[in-house]
C-alpha cells in the first residue's frame, strides 16, 4: 500500500506546473536581469493581447492586436538565440523538444480525456459554436484514439473549442528547427557573416510564403500547409537579427510614435495577422506590422521597468508564467459567459460558445471581464496550487519515501 501511495505522489508532483519563462522553450538564462525583465514584461504584454483577441473586442482593436501580437511572440522567442548551437544542433532540437512538445503532449492528452466531460457539464453542446457557426461534437472511441495519434505524431488533433490556441505549440517547434537548419546550412555554406546570414534565412522564408501564397502550395506533413510556421521562422529570425541590432536601434520616440502610426493604419485597413489564409500583400504588411509591433512594445516594456512598482512587478510574473494563461485561458473565460448569461437573461446553453460569447460583443464591455478572467483565473489558480497545494505534496512525498 506504501508504494502505490509513492508512485501517486510521484505522478501528482511530477504533473505541478514549474515555474518558467515566458512560453514553454523560451530561456532568459544568457541576458542579464534588466533585459530579463523587460522581455518578460513583453510577454506579459503580448500574452494579455492574446487573451483580449480572443475575447472578440470591438472590431478597430481586434485589428490592431492581431497585426503584431503573435510576431511578437516569435521575435521575443528569437531574440534568446545563441550561435553556439550551430555547433551543438542536437542540444538545442532537445530543448525544443522538452519544452515545448512535451507540455503540448501533456496538455492536449488532459483536455483530449475531458472532451467528453465538458459535454456532461454543458460547458460545450451542439448546438452553440464559434462565430463562424461551427460547433463541436463529443467524440466516439474510434474519433479519441484518431485525435491520441494526431496529437502524438503531427501535433494536430487537440480540442478546437477548448485548446484552440495550442497550434503555437508546434509553431514554435516547427519554427526555431527549421530556422536553425536553415542558418546552419547558410552559415556553413556560404561565406556570409553571421548577420547576413540571419537575413538570408528570414529571405528564404518571405520567397516560400509568396510562393505559397501564390500558388497554393501546402507542406503537406505540417497541419495547415506550414504557413504560420514559415513565418514563425521569419520573425524568430527578425528576433536574432534585432538582439545583434539592439544597442544601435534603442528606444527612441519618434521610432515608436512611427511604429504606432503604422499599426494604426494596418488596424484601420484590415490588414491580416499570422492566419492560415493569408493573401499576397501580407508578405509587404505582415512583417511592417510584426517588426513595429515589436518595437513598440519593447519601448513600452523598457519604459515600464524602469518606473518599476506594482505594474512591472505585475507584468513580469505574467510574462514569466505566459504557458499558464496560454493553456488555460480558454476555459477560465467561461466564468465571465456565465455573468453574461445571467446578465442579459441568455439561453444557457450559450455557455458553449467559443470562445466567448457572441451576443452584443461589439457594443458591451464584456470583452474587459473576459481577458480579466482569461489572465487572472490561471494565475490565481496557480498561486493558490504553488502556495497550497505543492508545498503538501512535497511533504507527503518526503514521507512516503522515507
Amino acid at each position: 500500500m506504501s508504494e502505490i501511495r509513492t508512485i501517486f505522489c510521484n505522478l501528482a508532483f511530477r504533473f505541478q506546473p514549474a515555474p518558467i519563462y515566458g512560453l514553454p522553450g523560451d530561456t532568459s538564462s544568457t541576458t542579464d536581469m534588466t533585459r530579463n525583465n523587460v522581455i518578460s514584461i513583453c510577454k506579459g504584454i503580448a500574452i494579455i493581447l492574446m487573451v483580449a483577441g480572443h475575447a472578440e473586442p470591438p472590431t478597430l482593436i481586434s485589428n490592431f492586436i492581431y497585426i503584431f501580437h503573435m510576431p511578437l511572440f516569435f521575435i521575443t522567442a528569437g531574440y534568446f538565440f545563441s550561435r553556439r548551437y550551430l555547433d551543438d544542433p542536437w542540444s538545442f532540437c532537445a530543448r525544443r523538444f522538452k519544452g515545448l512538445y512535451l507540455p503540448f503532449l501533456k496538455w492536449s492528452v488532459l483536455f483530449l480525456l475531458l472532451h467528453n466531460v465538458w459535454f456532461e457539464i454543458g460547458l460545450l453542446n451542439e448546438r452553440y459554436g464559434n462565430w463562424t457557426g461551427g460547433v463541436t461534437h463529443p467524440y466516439s472511441v474510434r474519433e479519441f484514439f484518431q485525435r491520441l495519434m494526431m496529437i502524438v505524431t503531427s501535433m494536430s488533433g487537440y480540442d478546437e473549442f477548448m485548446a484552440g490556441a495550442f497550434w503555437f505549440f508546434r509553431g514554435l517547434l516547427v519554427a526555431s528547427i527549421l530556422f536553425l537548419a536553415l542558418y546552419r546550412l547558410v552559415d556553413r555554406g556560404t561565406r556570409l557573416s553571421p548577420l547576413q546570414g540571419v537575413v538570408a534565412v528570414c529571405a528564404v522564408a518571405l520567397a516560400f510564403n509568396a510562393y505559397r501564397l501564390g500558388f497554393g502550395f501546402k507542406i503537406g506533413t505540417i497541419p495547415n500547409g506550414g504557413l504560420r510556421e514559415v513565418w514563425g521562422m521569419f520573425f524568430f529570425g527578425v528576433g536574432v537579427i534585432y538582439r545583434h541590432l539592439e544597442a544601435r536601434i534603442g528606444n527612441r520616440f519618434w521610432l515608436s510614435a512611427l511604429c504606432l502610426g503604422v499599426m494604426c493604419v494596418g488596424a484601420w485597413r484590415h490588414w491580416c495577422g499570422m492566419n492560415n489564409n493569408g493573401q499576397l500583400r501580407d508578405l509587404l504588411t505582415l512583417p511592417l506590422t510584426g517588426v513595429a509591433g515589436f518595437l513598440l512594445t519593447k519601448h513600452v516594456a523598457t519604459l515600464i521597468d524602469s518606473a518599476g512598482g506594482m505594474a512591472a512587478r505585475c507584468l513580469t510574473h505574467i510574462g514569466e508564467n505566459t504557458l499558464y494563461v496560454f493553456v488555460f485561458h480558454i476555459i477560465s473565460m467561461k466564468a465571465v459567459s456565465l455573468v453574461k448569461i445571467w446578465w442579459y437573461g441568455l439561453d444557457p446553453a450559450q455557455i458553449g460558445c467559443h470562445m466567448v460569447i457572441h451576443y452584443n460583443n461589439h457594443e458591451d464591455l464584456f470583452w474587459l471581464l473576459y481577458t480579466v478572467a482569461g489572465v487572472g483565473i490561471p494565475l490565481g489558480v496557480l498561486w493558490l496550487w504553488r502556495r497550497h497545494a505543492a508545498p503538501r505534496l512535497r511533504t507527503a512525498l518526503s514521507r512516503t519515501t522515507r
